[in-house]
């Protein structure tokens, strides 16, 4: 089984770059980035050191119910381009420790014993094995530090 690896959509960042609200109906933040721990969701790059930023408030579900979580995340404040999916890991991540995936189903549900804080060497393999429980229809990628969404993996 393959996977694929995928960032936010262009047309969600766009939004917010043009000062769209977030899930908290704030609009984002701009702030500049100090080059250290601020992982565009989008280009799936570090913003670097003195570039503007976003900081905002991002929930990745459709519809609100108790498992959809909503947390903070940062964006490039310029039209950066869109990571291309691909079933390799994103360089970005392979400089990372640890990350935590979890599994969700059809109705944006967690799969309970589909969650755990891995290495990051494992991400690929993991995935493909949380993919062998047919109820799981995609997998998030969140900081293993502070659980905020990084990323989504789905079935190729």
């Amino acid at each position: 089984m393959d996977i694929v690896f995928k960032a936010l959509p262009t047309k969600t960042v766009r939004e917010f770059q043009a000062g769209g609200l977030d899930a908290n109906n704030e609009k984002p933040e701009s702030v500049k980035s100090d080059g250290s721990g601020n992982p565009c969701r989008h280009c799936l790059t570090e913003i670097p050191e003195s570039e503007e930023m976003l900081i905002l408030s991002y929930r990745p579900f459709d519809k609100i119910n108790p498992y959809a979580e909503t947390g903070p995340i940062f964006l490039c404040a310029s039209q950066c381009k869109r990571h291309a999916e691909s079933n390799a890991l994103p360089a970005m991540f392979k400089e990372w420790e640890k990350i935590l995936i979890r599994g969700y189903n059809n109705e944006d549900r967690i799969v309970y014993g589909s969650g755990s804080v891995i290495e990051m060497s494992k991400v690929e393999a993991t995935a493909r094995q949380i993919f062998k429980d047919k109820q799981v229809a995609y997998i998030h990628m969140r900081s293993a530090s502070y659980n905020c969404y990084q990323g989504q993996i789905e079935r190729a």
